[in-house]
């Protein structure tokens, strides 16, 4: 839903992304592989970000199952052509879905969850349905499920000043 969104921010944050791939963005297969390669004749390595919708804006996938990894099938585009040209290349593809969800919560997230849980069991012995307990201004409250389920698709703007500083961060082209 906000995969674009979430990988542009860690992509400013990260601080060493050189090449920032947002499913908002006119893909083309050719050009992100030249791009690859000259990041990799130039600096001898690159750090790819790949929004997990970006399987929309590459033609290449169009047709294909649903649930083709694009990060996966993106690496395998990159060792093949490199292997065309006879030029060696290692990947270390790491998929940080799994290292999010496989960490510890820390203290905060442990007593904010619990505090959730304790708001909404409330919620339900008060007799409310169809509720979220979100916290608002510092506040718990009781909000309609849709609040959030009704609410359009976030879409990175590409004209946006946010975007273009990811453009400058990284060095690729607007």
């Amino acid at each position: 839903l906000h995969s674009g969104f979430l990988t542009l921010e860690a992509t400013l944050a990260m601080g060493s992304v050189d090449l920032c791939l947002l499913p908002e963005m006119d893909l083309a297969m050719d050009e992100v592989l030249d791009q690859c390669e000259a990041l990799m004749g130039a600096r001898g390595h690159a750090v790819v970000a790949v929004a997990d919708g970006c399987k929309s804006s590459f033609d290449e996938l169009a047709g294909q199952a649903e649930n083709v990894d694009v990060g996966i099938w993106l690496r395998d585009q990159l060792l093949a052509r490199f292997k065309e040209k006879h030029k060696p290349l290692t990947v270390k593809y790491i998929d940080p879905t799994y290292t999010l969800r496989a960490s510890k919560a820390n203290a905060y997230d442990s007593v904010y969850g619990a505090v959730m849980a304790e708001h909404a069991v409330h919620g339900a012995l008060a007799g409310f349905t169809g509720i979220c307990v979100a916290r608002v201004n510092e506040r718990n409250v009781y909000m309609p499920l849709q609040a959030f389920s009704d609410v359009p698709k976030k879409r990175v703007c590409l004209s946006s000043l946010q975007f273009a500083r990811m453009c400058f961060a990284t060095g690729q082209p607007l």
